[in-house]
């Protein structure tokens, strides 16, 4: 399809070339035609001028044979219509001449109030050309600064959107943010270049695994310039934990030598191994950082290239695969399985370049801004001017349309066309002048022709034949230059019927593969429309779905409220229970209030005998018991008075005075026995206490007196010549507190402080010692406690544990010769093919002393 669109390209546009040429050789064809056509009109003159000069005629200018007489009669027929156009012509400038006059008399009289409205247009026009100049040279576009603005409000989304993203990214990295306030005033903050993980940069993010377990917790360390830097930041800067600091001035690192890196690379291939450090991109100021944290140690690509790099005996350098998992040369293996999450340096990779894009349009932002600003300021400027500029508009409009409207200028234009009229009619006059000269002329010629006719006849008849002759050789001319251009004509008709063949065939060609194409677009359809129907049927679906939603909704509003209803009946049932409850308990104190009644009276029918006989008198009339005659509330009110009197003399007389001394009597005896019994616990407490502090103070002493002979007798042993006491401050005892008392030879040191480390190691050891061989155990665990220790005190160590602790075992963990020599059994751990083995030795008296020189980790 490509090439017949090609080849029908390359037809079309030979045939459009040839198709100029053909009408470019038309128009040729055409002008040569008409030139043909005029020489053969002008050879027929030619012929027809000689024949009426033969018979006595003569041409006229048209071209027409008529004789001299008639054209005589023609040519002052001219002059006389050319003299009247003339004398109308002047009069009519006359009378335009007058009129200009006496309009320009009329002018004068508005002149001045013209010149002035006149003035005043030209000095807006000329305020409005400087305004508009001013404006030009302010270069300011509206449509710039509208841009800018449009620019700064997609800049501002934009920057939401990465400084969200920044913080998402970040909240899950709060271990790398290294928060701190400045040590000191106008401390450089240039000086602290961050956490290693934000230095670098990762080559392939499919290498962040393996360099994350090389660099393991030194990703977190904080690099600094020097030393000074991280302790003025550790005293001063308030961190909120722990950190280690790489000063670049102290740091000291082993990076791989290159021998080594082409040793590994022959040995298990180039592509197979690279160093960590060559994996990454950093500034090259914080190089010996990156060298101390990533330059020891290789990345492989399987864990058998690992295991081959690491374990080779030219090499021996630790390796860590593409998966994270780590091999030493001492032996160690790492791995397993990882955390589903990425790793740290993936994230901060992805927070480095949220941030790098952050701070670009922060970047941009701030320059959008600044133009802003700048612009603000011209802008200011350019409305100011520009209102100004449409106010000298409006005003120079106005002012123009007044200048138009007025009589002066309605005077000026008809002048301005009465000098236009008389131009005309001067250009009028000039023509007939000009006419008029010439057929005067024509005349002269005419009347000499005349009187020369014979003469003249021979003359014409002879010019006539000559002009016969030229107008035959220029139609022979004519004739051939046509046919010329009628063959190329042909030519070029052939060329370009070869060519609409060719386009044709092309055209034809490419109707049959647009069908094919119609034919797959028909197919295409109607796989549309089968998707259309499937999209009509999801769409059915949908409104389906909506409608069981719309359904489930009112449903589900029906259900609202019918729980609403259900609410208010629950809500109305328990008012209703409440009420219920409120009359049960009504009913219950009545019933109460009866039963309490009938008590009372049953109470008072026991206490007062008379009741019973007076009961039938109650109620009767005339009697003390008549319940209607007497006033109940008479009675009430003096039995109330009565019952205020009784309590007023109740308060100044207690009634229960009696009962109440004899209660504080017994309150007191017992009181008394119980202070008498506390005395006595009191003296026996006291006496215990006494027997108690005795036998601490006792206990004291002797502990102090054993614990400072064995403190004194070990320090001795492990650093011979020496001595060590614990002994009270001068002027307390020993129950006050005890100092630690060091010689060496017969010098007392006043300070611990004037010991070295190793000496305070020993002399700690031995207080620990002593303390426990005062009350000894039967199993002690000691992990390295030689440590720090020359090879001489640790020898010493071995001998004080087998003369002193003869009745107790120790399990010690030690990497020292002098250790060994003094187990009864050595236990040594070492690695076997990568693996851990452990070998049990039980030594004699004699090979105790031998020296086995293993540089593992034992256990005796």
């Amino acid at each position: 399809m490509k090439d017949l669109l090609k080849q029908e390209d390359e037809d079309s546009s030979s045939l459009q070339l040839k198709e100029k040429e053909m009408e470019k050789l038309s128009q040729d064809f055409v002008a040569v035609n008409e030139q043909t056509e005029k020489d053969v009109q002008a050879h027929a003159a030619a012929e027809k001028h000689y024949q009426a000069v033969s018979v006595g005629l003569s041409s006229s200018e048209d071209g027409n044979a008529a004789s001299v007489a008639e054209q005589l009669m023609t040519a002052k027929q001219e002059i006389s219509k050319r003299d009247t156009e003339t004398r109308q012509a002047t009069m009519s400038l006359k009378h335009m001449k007058d009129e200009v006059k006496k309009k320009e008399s009329e002018l004068k009289k508005t002149a001045q109030d013209y010149k002035k409205d006149q003035n005043g247009y030209e000095a807006l026009e000329a305020s409005r050309k400087k305004l508009e100049t001013e404006m030009q040279k302010l270069g300011f576009e509206e449509k710039y600064a509208a841009d800018l603005t449009n620019r700064r409000r997609v800049l501002e989304r934009e920057l939401r959107d990465s400084q969200e993203r920044v913080d998402r990214v970040g909240s899950n990295m709060q271990q790398l943010q290294f928060q701190y306030t400045d040590p000191e005033k106008n401390f450089d903050r240039r000086k602290v270049k961050g956490p290693v993980a934000k230095l670098i940069r990762l080559k392939d993010v499919t290498t962040a695994t393996a360099l994350e377990t090389a660099a393991g917790a030194k990703l977190y360390n904080i690099v600094v310039d020097d030393e000074s830097t991280g302790k003025k930041l550790l005293e001063k800067g308030e961190l909120k934990r722990r950190y280690t600091f790489i000063p670049l001035s102290r740091i000291q690192s082993n990076p791989i030598p290159a021998s080594v890196c082409k040793k590994a690379e022959s040995v298990v291939g180039k592509n197979n191994v690279n160093t960590a450090l060559s994996l990454v991109e950093y500034d090259k100021d914080v190089q010996a950082a990156m060298e101390y944290v990533l330059g020891s140690t290789f990345v492989c690509s399987d864990m058998n290239t690992a295991k081959k790099v690491t374990f080779h005996p030219q090499i021996k350098k630790r390796s860590v695969t593409l998966a994270g998992d780590s091999f030493d040369p001492q032996g160690t293996l790492s791995g397993g399985a990882r955390a589903k999450s990425s790793s740290v340096l993936e994230r901060m990779q992805e927070l480095v370049e949220a941030e790098s894009l952050l701070q670009q349009k922060q970047e941009e932002l701030k320059r959008v801004d600044v133009e802003l600003t700048n612009l603000k300021k011209v802008a200011d400027k350019y409305r100011q001017l520009k209102k100004q500029y449409d106010l000298k508009c409006s005003e120079a409009t106005m002012a123009q349309s007044r200048l138009q409207q007025s009589t002066h200028h309605q005077q000026l234009e008809e002048i301005n066309a009465l000098h236009a009229s008389a131009a005309e009619q001067e250009e009028i006059l000039k023509q007939a002048k000009e006419i008029h000269r010439t057929a005067m002329e024509k005349v002269k010629e005419l009347e000499f022709k005349i009187t020369d006719e014979i003469n003249g006849r021979g003359r014409e008849l002879k010019a006539a034949e000559k002009a016969i002759a030229v107008t035959s050789k220029t139609v022979e001319a004519s004739r051939k230059l046509m046919d010329e251009q009628t063959q190329l004509k042909d030519m070029l008709k052939l060329e370009i019927g070869e060519l609409q063949q060719a386009i044709s065939s092309d055209q034809t060609q490419k109707a049959d593969v647009e069908e094919a194409i119609q034919g797959l677009e028909q197919q295409l359809t109607r796989i549309s429309e089968e998707m259309a129907s499937v999209k009509d049927e999801a769409t059915a679906i949908e409104k389906q779905l909506a409608q069981a939603k719309n359904d489930l909704k009112v449903r589900n509003k029906d259900v609202n409220n019918k729980m609403k209803e259900q609410e208010k009946l629950r809500q109305e049932k328990h008012s209703v229970d409440l009420m219920i409850t409120e009359l049960n308990r009504e009913i219950k104190k009545e019933e109460n209030n009866r039963k309490d009644l009938e008590n009372k009276v049953e109470q008072l029918l026991a206490k007062h005998d008379w009741i019973q006989d007076d009961r039938k008198f109650f109620g009767q009339p005339n009697t003390s018991y008549d319940f209607q005659g007497n006033n109940v509330k008479e009675a009430s009110r003096r039995l109330q008075k009565l019952q205020e009197t009784k309590e007023k003399l109740g308060k100044s007389v207690n009634m229960r005075a009696m009962t109440m001394l004899g209660k504080a009597e017994e309150q007191y005896g017992d009181l008394m026995k119980k202070k008498k019994i506390v005395e006595n616990d009191k003296l026996k407490i006291a006496q215990t206490i006494f027997e108690l502090d005795e036998k601490k103070n006792e206990a004291l002493q002797k502990a102090h007196v054993q614990v400072n002979k064995d403190f004194g007798s070990i320090f001795a042993t492990l650093l011979p010549g020496s001595k060590a006491e614990l002994a009270p401050p001068e002027g307390k005892t020993v129950l006050d507190g005890l100092e630690i008392k060091v010689a060496f030879g017969d010098t007392w040191k006043e300070s611990l402080s004037e010991l070295s480390g190793g000496q305070r190691s020993l002399v700690a050891l031995s207080l620990i010692l002593s303390m426990l061989l005062f009350k000894p155990a039967p199993l002690y665990i000691l992990d390295e406690v030689d440590a720090a220790l020359d090879l001489s005190h640790t020898q010493n160590i071995g001998q004080m544990l087998r003369t002193h602790f003869r009745h107790s075992q120790f399990i010690i963990v030690s990497l020292k010769d002098g250790m060994f020599n003094n187990a009864n059994v050595l236990f040594k751990t070492k690695f076997v093919d990568g693996v851990s083995t452990v070998a049990r030795y039980a030594q004699t008296q004699q090979t105790q002393r031998a020296n086995p020189a293993k540089k593992s980790r034992n256990k005796i």
